[in-house]
C-alpha cells in the first residue's frame, strides 16, 4: 500500500479524542480568535461553483462558513455541517439554527454513497492521521462531477512558533503536516478524475507572543502532552527567540496552504 494512504505511526491511540476536547473548550472564542483561518477560507469561497444543491461543510467548528453556504446555495438546498468536536456544534445550533449539524468523523462520514454535490472544508483535514481514508470517503459521498474544496496545511506551516518554543533535544509539538505531493497521490488513489492543489504561503501578524498564541490555543489547534510543562524560562526564551522575528508588521506566523480541488 502507498505510504500516502497510511496513518502516521506516532499518532496517539485518543488522538481524535484529544482533537475533539481541544476544539470544544475553544468553541465560544473560535470565531473571534480565527481571523487568519478566515482570511485562509476566503481562498475556497471564490472557488464554489455556481449551482449546489446537496453541500457538506467539513469541520464545520461554531458554524461560519454553514451558514455562509447556507444564505449562498438558497432554501432549497440541503446544507450539512459536520465536526468531530461537539462542543463546536452546540456553538453552531445556538447561533445559527439550521442547517443539519452532525458529530462525525471525516474518515468515516455519516453520510449515503453519491449524494454530495459539494463537500467544502477549510482547515479540517490537517488533523486526520489517516489522509488515504479521507480521500477514500469523500470519493463515496459525492456523486459523478461533484467537487471537494479543501484548505489544508503543507510542511513549513508556523516554522516560527515551532522555531520559539524548541527545546534541546525535543522539537516542539506541531503537527506532521504532510505534503502537496502526499495529498496529490492520496486524492488520485482515492480515484478522483481531477485533483488540482495549489499553494501558497499567507502571512499574518500579532503584536506579542500572547497574540500569537492566543490566535493558535484559542482556535483550538494544540493538543496537551504528558511532558508539555512550561518554565517562566521556557516562555522567556520563546519570546526572546520571537522578538528576533518582528517586522516592522509585527510579529509573523507563516502558513503553508494547500487549496485543493478534487472532482469526482
Amino acid at each position: 500500500m502507498s505510504t500516502a494512504l497510511q496513518p502516521h505511526p506516532r499518532v496517539p491511540a485518543d488522538w481524535q479524542r484529544r482533537v475533539a476536547h481541544a476544539f470544544s473548550r475553544a468553541a465560544d472564542d473560535y470565531e473571534r480568535l480565527a481571523s487568519a483561518q478566515q482570511a485562509m477560507g476566503e481562498r475556497l469561497w471564490s472557488r464554489l461553483p455556481a449551482r449546489a444543491e446537496r453541500v457538506l461543510d467539513l469541520g464545520c467548528g461554531p458554524g461560519h462558513w454553514s451558514a455562509r453556504l447556507a444564505a449562498r446555495y438558497g432554501p432549497d438546498a440541503d446544507l450539512v455541517g459536520l465536526d468531530l468536536a461537539p462542543g463546536m456544534l452546540e456553538v453552531a445550533r445556538r447561533r445559527h439554527g439550521t442547517p443539519l449539524w452532525l458529530c462525525g468523523d471525516a474518515g468515516a462520514l455519516p453520510l449515503a454513497d453519491a449524494g454530495l454535490d459539494l463537500v467544502f472544508s477549510n482547515l479540517a483535514i490537517q488533523w486526520c492521521p489517516d489522509l488515504g481514508q479521507v480521500f477514500a470517503e469523500l470519493h463515496r459521498v459525492l456523486r459523478p462531477g461533484g467537487r471537494a474544496l479543501l484548505n489544508t496545511l503543507g510542511p513549513g506551516t508556523l516554522a516560527e512558533v515551532g522555531r520559539a518554543w524548541a527545546r534541546p533535544g525535543r522539537p516542539a509539538a506541531l503537527l506532521d503536516f504532510r505534503s502537496r505531493e502526499r495529498h496529490l497521490a492520496a486524492a488520485r488513489l482515492a480515484g478522483f478524475r481531477r485533483v488540482a492543489v495549489e499553494a501558497s504561503r499567507p502571512r499574518f501578524h500579532y503584536p506579542d507572543l500572547a497574540a500569537v498564541m492566543a490566535s493558535i490555543k484559542g482556535v483550538g489547534a494544540q493538543t496537551a502532552r504528558p511532558d508539555a510543562r512550561l518554565t517562566r524560562a521556557d516562555l522567556a526564551r520563546a519570546r526572546r527567540r520571537f522578538e528576533a522575528l518582528r517586522e516592522p508588521e509585527g510579529l509573523p506566523v507563516t502558513y503553508h496552504l494547500l487549496t485543493l480541488e478534487l472532482e469526482r
